[in-house]
């Protein structure tokens, strides 16, 4: 239901939240169908957003991120209270581990009735915390616009990775007002170059004898593929890839290597590491020559 007041237009909570990821581009909600959402569910219906309704909510939070992983764009799950969003956990956990950018949406027990027993009434934020770089439940049913522009942004913020929202039950299902258009969101491809080391590291690998290069999984949230490509032709570097870079080389492309890593980065003179942390796949910085 929408109501007018003054010049300004209510929404009930659920179409709140459907109209502001309309806004950002949303498409589609991943799910298992719950009470606590059916809010949510009304409203995405009235905006024209796709309700995939899986099968577990382990299944639909992993849909969400392999949404995000294949196209770029946050991927949003709606897990019901409870343990609903407890199934979600492992996905989330490896969303943080892919720094996948997707949204979960959690139903909540009532605000007003909380501490008293109500269906599967559980406080998620202390379990879901740890796991997101955002985490919060909605307070009002005015304060939902703000809290999907700032989980979204987060989300898709460097380092990108999960973020998490609940809606109590009775704010959900209640009218607030719609606040002014969200902001765009954050694009990777318009991020500044560096501001420091770019000239050091085109002097080194210009000096180098046994360059090579080892990207990794932010080269492709970074949409840094087309550069990449272009930098293994121009300057002939051997590349090695892992995590989600897996691809942004053709595996026929000449300079593209995968079983020799070990030897490569242990003789190369220059190594340029570009979306790769120093962990335990490149042996916490010791696959890497003496000499590198």
């Amino acid at each position: 239901m929408e109501t007018e007041a003054g010049s300004t237009t209510n929404f009930h909570g659920g179409r709140l939240v459907a109209r502001r990821l309309k806004q950002y581009g949303v498409t589609k909600l991943f799910t298992l169908s719950g009470g606590h959402l059916f809010s949510i569910y009304d409203g995405c219906r009235e905006e024209g957003i796709e309700i995939v309704d899986t099968r577990h909510e382990q299944a639909a939070t992993f849909a969400a991120e392999g949404w995000a992983k294949v196209t770029r764009q946050p991927g949003v799950a709606a897990l019901t209270a409870g343990p609903g969003v407890t199934n979600g956990l492992s996905a989330i956990g490896s969303a943080l581990q892919n720094q996948s950018p997707i949204m979960v949406l959690g139903g909540r027990a009532p605000a007003l009735r909380w501490g008293m027993g109500s269906l599967q009434e559980i406080d998620h934020i202390p379990f879901v915390a740890p796991l997101t770089k955002f985490a919060a439940t909605a307070e009002s049913p005015d304060a939902i616009p703000g809290l999907i522009d700032e989980a979204l942004t987060t989300a898709l913020a460097p380092h990108s990775g999960p973020t998490f929202i609940d809606f109590p039950l009775d704010i959900v299902f209640s009218e607030g007002e719609e606040s002014p258009p969200a902001a765009p969101l954050p694009d990777p491809e318009a991020e500044p170059a560096a501001a420091s080391g770019i000239d050091e590291a085109i002097a080194l690998l210009a000096a180098a004898e046994r360059p090579v290069i080892m990207a990794g999984t932010n080269l492709w949230w970074g949409h840094g593929e087309k550069e990449l490509l272009e930098l293994v032709n121009e300057r002939r570097i051997p590349v090695f890839l892992n995590g989600l870079a897996r691809g942004c080389v053709p595996a026929d492309h000449e300079l593209f290597f995968a079983r020799a890593r070990g030897q490569a980065l242990q003789e190369a003179d220059v190594a340029l590491v570009i979306g790769v942390p120093m962990d335990f796949r490149l042996g916490f910085g010791g696959s890497f020559g003496e000499e590198t």
